[in-house]
């Protein structure tokens, strides 16, 4: 028996029973679709179900049928066993993936359960939405499947809505909030978030979105745009193009493409369209090294094509797939596919099944498991059993063909995307050659700098009138330029010059408000300023420290260690020492024995121990006892006075001041403190001191110090630090990714050397006192020692010859008196007293 397309074989088996294979519409039906007929002929078409055999389209992997065996009445006003389902506009794919869904979960019931089991009866009407709410009030219909196109979901998704049957449309957008309505689709806003970490990864900056022209292509730009809001560093334009451009119209925007200089384009298209674009590119030399492509899963489908031309067209394309796992769910249904394909629709033939087409098979399990879990609420109205199918649904996680299929809020679940890449017979990698990109405006980096600089090491930039560019030199400056050149991409930048007394803070606040994008200079990190923009890693020292002159006319430095009242008493005890020895051996020797000159030989015995001098010993125990005592004093004292002076000869080698400042962060408060703007300043306040109109030290963050120590470090030093400020960045808008990246570049130039390097070439001969020597003594340091033991030897000389000559004029006077009496006399006289 043969009704339109739709056809029935019978045969006689025993009990009366008839196996039934069938097959769905693949035409509309015959006559009206309205009224009475149609439910008529509708009926005619499911009652002979009723107690038939029912055998896949799509057997089994051993090719032998499998039946189910309905037993029962059964009748159009209580179809417990039956789903009456209907798809919409489906295409060729969806279709036979829907046919192929249905067939494998019919033969899927157990032939030895009669009632509470689920058959399915599809209906395909190619002609979008037409009759509808005819099939959906006098067919009885529970559920829609098919819409292809967002025109198709937005005109059914109403009408669904308000029979309260749920659809299952493989197109959509967000904007269609529809609780009946699932779309069986990725989400657009993960894909662009793919879309943009892929981009992201590879470091390219500029590039063009090229879509087909429709209703929810808009929805997807809009993303693409938030996904890249205030980065200025980031360019995108867009090019559409209608679906059924001309090759004029593909051609005209592909050179758009070309004459923008951008090498980096996104598709996102229908495969048909995006096969015609890739072949008039690579005709115009698109598809080369110089250009990248990344094809969303709406176009990844073109990949399947089995042209040869086709693929060498798309080499070196970039796509994203949704992610699904490998199985041998997987493995069967490609092959069923492929062999079903191969026969029946040549040119649909690939060895893999679209993403679409296996979503549609896994919709068809999740809608049948939850019916089937339902199938005893079948006695209720079809906008009750449907309200229940919805929530059914929407609660069910299938393990299928896909991994895990599940529906949540109306949209499918992403499992994430797997990139995929067109690599021919051999393996390549196409990235975008490194070449300046001829851009204006915004694209490119606009980088503010102060112009007057009063430390101009750092940055010292001028504009030149005559080039008309701003020039800028110094250690910023180049460590800036090394770590843009060590970049994987160009970045053309413009210098920006700011002058009028204006400040960092200021420039700060034209990075906030998207005046400038960065800020190149000897800006400190700060906190607040961290609240409206972003800074990269340090390229400097951290803190701030004390910069003091160093001195070198200390003339009584020996002397320091002790003060005036140790030095007395160490005296006082040392001649009560003396004292007490001589007392002790006048008592034990008798008062009568001793003279002066025993006296005079105790006291230097006192000096002598000392230096340990072999000397008399005493006769007295008790006088011994007492030199024990005097040497163990001072042994101590010695040792104490050795390590202080050791300590102010290295240490404290430079003339600190009296005072005590406490450092802080940029916050002093001091009646002393006095502003200085240049290195020159700084260097005269410290030669004339705080007593005479200068300073004694200056305080200023570590970079500035060490700066000036290049150029004045003979004189002076580093005496303390803190790291109380984070050191030197450069500065970036707030979001912008170049602040990280000129990060890592910063990092790589301090593990490499270079940037050892560059502080060499700018703070040569610097001198900080955490990692100088102790320097040597010279005979200033000990100059009033020396003043001190040279008058005493002059002094002694002086007295020997004073006592010399008093004895001469002694002898004189005598010779005077005696010579002109008795020559011989006086001689012998003379020889005699000696």
């Amino acid at each position: 028996m043969r009704s339109g397309s739709t056809f029935f074989t019978k045969q006689k088996v025993e009990r009366k029973q008839v196996v039934l294979r069938f097959s769905v519409f693949r035409q509309p039906l015959k006559g009206t679709l309205h009224g009475t007929s149609l439910k008529q002929g509708f009926k005619a078409l499911i009652q002979p179900i009723i107690g038939y055999k029912i055998t896949s389209l799509y057997p089994a992997t051993d090719h032998k049928p499998r039946h189910v065996v309905l037993r029962g009445p059964l009748s159009l006003c209580s179809p417990p066993l039956v789903l009456l389902l209907v798809v919409i506009g489906g295409g060729s794919l969806i279709r036979m993936m829907v046919d192929s869904g249905c067939a494998d979960w019919n033969c899927s019931i157990d032939s030895d359960l009669n009632w509470g089991k689920l058959v399915i009866v599809v209906m395909v009407f190619l002609r979008v939405c037409y009759d509808v709410l005819d099939l959906l009030n006098n067919i009885k219909v529970q559920s829609i499947i098919g819409p292809e196109t967002y025109l198709e979901a937005k005109l059914l998704a109403p009408i669904a809505n308000k029979a309260k049957v749920p659809i299952f449309s493989f197109a959509g957008s967000s904007s269609l909030n529809n609780p009946y309505l699932f779309q069986i689709k990725e989400d657009e806003s993960i894909m662009v978030k793919s879309i943009v970490a892929l981009v992201k990864s590879f470091k390219w900056r500029s590039m063009i979105y090229l879509y087909e022209d429709t209703d929810c292509e808009l929805e997807i730009l809009s993303y693409i745009h938030e996904s890249f809001e205030g980065e200025r560093t980031w360019n995108i334009d867009e090019i559409s193009l209608p679906a059924l451009a001309t090759d004029n119209q593909i051609i005209c925007d592909l050179q758009k493409v070309i004459t923008s200089h951008t090498t980096v384009i996104i598709l996102h298209m229908s495969s048909s369209l995006a096969s015609r674009v890739f072949s008039i590119a690579k005709r115009l030399g698109m598809v080369s090294e110089e250009h990248s492509w990344i094809i969303t899963y709406k176009t990844i489908d073109i990949l399947q094509s089995e042209d040869k031309e086709n693929i060498e067209s798309l080499q070196g394309v970039i796509g994203l797939r949704p992610y699904i796992p490998s199985s041998t769910k997987l493995l069967n249904l490609t092959t069923r596919w492929y062999n079903h394909c191969y026969i029946k629709y040549p040119t649909l033939a690939s060895r893999e099944v679209s993403v679409l087409a296996v979503w549609a098979y896994d919709t068809i399990w999740v809608l049948a498991g939850s019916v089937q879990r339902l199938v005893h609420h079948f006695s209720l109205g079809v906008p009750q059993i449907s309200s229940m199918i919805l929530k059914e649904v929407s609660k069910t996680i299938l393990k299928g063909v896909s991994g895990e299929f599940r529906l949540t809020d109306g949209m499918l679940v992403s499992n994430g995307f797997k990139i995929v890449k067109v690599i021919g017979t051999r393996e390549s990698t196409i990235i975008p050659r490194r070449r300046m990109l001829q851009m204006t405006g915004d694209k490119v980096l606009k980088v503010g700098v102060l112009t007057q600089k009063r430390f101009s090491y750092f940055v010292d930039a001028y504009y030149d009138k005559e080039k008309n560019i701003t020039i800028a030199t110094g250690y910023s400056v180049d460590v800036f330029n090394t770590c843009i050149h060590a970049l994987p991409y160009e970045l053309p930048y413009q210098l920006i010059p700011f002058s009028n007394n204006e400040t960092y803070d200021d420039l700060v606040n034209k990075v906030f408000a998207k005046e400038i994008d960065a800020i190149l200079g000897d800006s400190t990190i700060l906190a607040n300023r961290s609240q409206y923009v972003d800074f990269t890693m340090p390229y400097t020292d951290l803190g701030i420290g004390m910069l003091v002159k160093m001195s070198h006319n200390d003339f009584w430095i020996f002397l320091k260690p002790f003060t005036v009242d140790l030095w007395l008493k160490t005296a006082a005890f040392a001649i009560f020492t003396g004292f007490v020895i001589f007392a002790i051996e006048a008592m034990d020797q008798g008062f009568q024995r001793l003279s002066a000159h025993q006296l005079g030989e105790t006291f230097w015995f006192i000096l002598m121990a000392l230096f340990f001098v072999q000397r008399k010993e005493q006769a007295s125990k008790l006088a011994r006892f007492v030199e024990v005592v005097w040497l163990f004093f001072f042994l101590l004292i010695i040792t104490s006075y050795t390590a202080t002076l050791s300590s102010m000869l290295t240490v404290e080698q430079f003339g600190l001041p009296s005072f005590e400042i406490r450092i802080s962060n940029l916050h002093f408060q001091d009646e002393r403190m006095r502003p200085y703007s240049s290195y020159e300043q700084y260097a005269q306040a410290l030669s004339r001191g705080g007593k005479h109109g200068g300073a004694d030290a200056i305080i200023d963050e570590i970079p500035y110090i060490k700066m000036f120590l290049g150029r004045f470090s003979a004189d002076y030093a580093m005496i303390a630090s803190k790291p109380s400020t984070s050191g030197f960045g450069f500065i970036f808008q707030k979001g912008s990714p170049l602040a990280t990246e000129m990060s890592s570049q910063i990092a790589k130039l301090r593990e490499d050397g270079t940037m050892e390097l560059l502080e060499k070439k700018w703070f040569e001969n610097q001198s900080l006192s955490s990692q100088d020597p102790s320097k040597t003594l010279n005979f200033g340091r000990f100059f009033g020692l020396f003043v001190i033991s040279g008058i005493s030897l002059v002094a002694a000389l002086m007295t020997r010859i004073i006592c010399l000559l008093i004895a001469k004029l002694e002898i004189q006077s005598i010779i005077h008196f005696v010579t002109p009496r008795n020559l011989m006399a006086t001689l012998w006289y003379l020889l005699r007293r000696n």
